[in-house]
């Protein structure tokens, strides 16, 4: 039974959205303010977890900023209408989705499972044959299977999204690829996110690239077209 943390200082939401998780099939914990979803994140790490930004004690944004010393466990935000570059920030930071209130409970149920069953998939241990299943791009080498990551044999840590949409662009050298087909490769068909997401998403990957490579420059933007790797 997969773990969900709610943190939300609206004690409506966390009861509503426990609800309606756990009709699901989920364990549910709820944490009313970020030190306190720190604290029990920390101690009792969930398979995901859904972070309000503007909370009291502690924000999501140091919250998530605190977990990911530590953790590549998926997160979803949620967002109030006027937190538009609070949103995209939170992106960059390594959330993997964002969903903006007010919002439908059933399209936060339908991403939680969406990235619940990418996260899922990368952590099911492989099979002999599946193990050379590795993509070799020059200095980047990724293992699919176990969800890992290097450039010139140094560890990058990736998201699940950011895995996968590397992963698109890695895969076809050279081939422009849109940023709708990255939202395919990344996210599943009933998820909806916007151009922003994606192009969030790549300047995060950039950034850690950028940390064991200043010289990194493989991921190309073609300005109003998509994204590319280098050949």
């Amino acid at each position: 039974m997969p773990t969900v943390a709610l943190v939300d200082d609206d004690r409506n939401i966390l009861t509503s959205l426990r609800i309606v998780l756990e009709t699901e099939g989920y364990l549910v914990r709820t944490y009313n303010d970020g030190a306190s979803g720190l604290e029990g994140i920390t101690s009792e790490p969930p398979d995901l977890a859904i972070l309000d930004i503007k909370m009291p004690r502690m924000d999501g944004m140091e919250l998530l900023r605190r977990l990911r010393q530590g953790s590549e466990m998926p997160v979803i935000f949620l967002t109030s209408k006027d937190e538009e570059i609070d949103e995209l920030f939170g992106l960059k930071m390594g959330a993997d989705d964002y969903i903006k209130k007010p919002f439908s409970q059933r399209l936060l149920v339908e991403r939680v499972k969406a990235i619940l069953r990418r996260s899922a998939a990368r952590a099911t241990e492989p099979s002999a044959k599946d193990k050379t299943n590795i993509l070799e791009r020059g200095l980047l080498v990724m293992d699919e299977e176990r969800h890992t990551c290097t450039w010139d044999e140094k560890p990058v840590t990736l998201t699940v999204t950011e895995f996968l949409i590397l992963q698109s662009l890695a895969q076809r050298p050279g081939v422009v690829k849109s940023r709708d087909a990255l939202m395919d490769a990344a996210y599943d068909d009933q998820v909806y996110v916007d151009d922003r997401t994606i192009d969030s998403h790549i300047k995060r990957l950039r950034k850690k690239f950028k940390v064991v490579d200043d010289n990194f420059d493989v991921i190309e933007t073609l300005y109003g077209v998509g994204y590319r790797f280098k050949e």
